[in-house]
């Protein structure tokens, strides 16, 4: 074979490698990116439902009383703890802003919740759980990074039970955060502190079509995306003052 016909063919077969090769990449990055984005859709959709379920608790009085009064909310459908030895937790949730001048609600940021804990632990635990943000301090701790609850900003437990038959005043809140919890499982309860908030920047990405922080969402409120409204919408209704 003409060594420049030989060169030739070799040229062509390598261009067709390529264009092969970058056919099956663009294909594999779609699949991933629309696989992140039914994710994130699927996690707002169960924040929605997380929300109102426990907002109908009746166990959860305290929680209805004090969103009224709430800056921003997370919402994390399911926050998994399990140990032996070794225990952790664990989830992915969003976020929620109080627009201060229409008192309406921001589009959702995605947050993850995990913390690592050392002890005696036998059991795994699955909760939902409803997280207040009660004043500034705690929302400037979100548009971080990463925030730990505990040290960046305090934390509380909200109190659980049906409240003071009759009772109008609401007990003044100390904390940054209120934190309730729905628990199953074999572990009593679910206790934040220590844990660390982290911002999913893949998933924020993906829900906006482009990169973007909480500071962007929630705060110069630059994207959004309608398929939130259905949260959005629950979220506003039951914190109506």
């Amino acid at each position: 074979m003409i060594p420049e016909i030989r060169r030739a063919l070799l040229a062509g077969v390598r261009i067709v490698a390529i264009a092969l090769s970058l056919i099956l990449l663009v294909g594999t990055l779609g699949r991933v990116a629309a696989s992140d984005k039914t994710e994130a859709q699927g996690i707002v959709d169960k924040s929605k439902a997380t929300f109102s379920d426990v907002m109908s608790d009746s166990n959860f009085y305290w929680l209805q009383k004090y969103i009224k009064d709430a800056k921003a909310i997370l919402i994390f459908p399911q926050v998994l703890k399990a140990g032996f030895f070794l225990g952790g937790s664990g989830g992915t949730g969003v976020l929620l802003v109080r627009i201060a001048d229409t008192n309406k609600w921001s589009n959702p940021a995605f947050y993850t919740v995990g913390s690592v804990t050392f002890g005696l632990q036998i059991g795994a635990e699955a909760a939902e759980v409803v997280m207040l943000a009660m004043n500034d301090k705690a929302i400037n701790t979100l548009l971080s990074s990463t925030a730990k609850l505990g040290g960046d900003a305090s934390i509380a437990i909200g109190p659980i039970g049906g409240g003071a038959k009759g009772s109008v005043a609401v007990p003044a809140v100390t904390a940054d955060f209120l934190s309730f919890a729905r628990s199953k499982g074999l572990y009593a309860g679910l206790n934040l502190e220590g844990s660390v908030l982290a911002v999913r920047d893949s998933l924020n990405a993906v829900y906006y079509g482009k990169g973007v922080g909480p500071e962007d969402i929630i705060v110069k409120r630059a994207v959004k995306n309608s398929d939130a409204n259905a949260l959005r919408a629950v979220v506003e209704k039951a914190a109506a003052r």
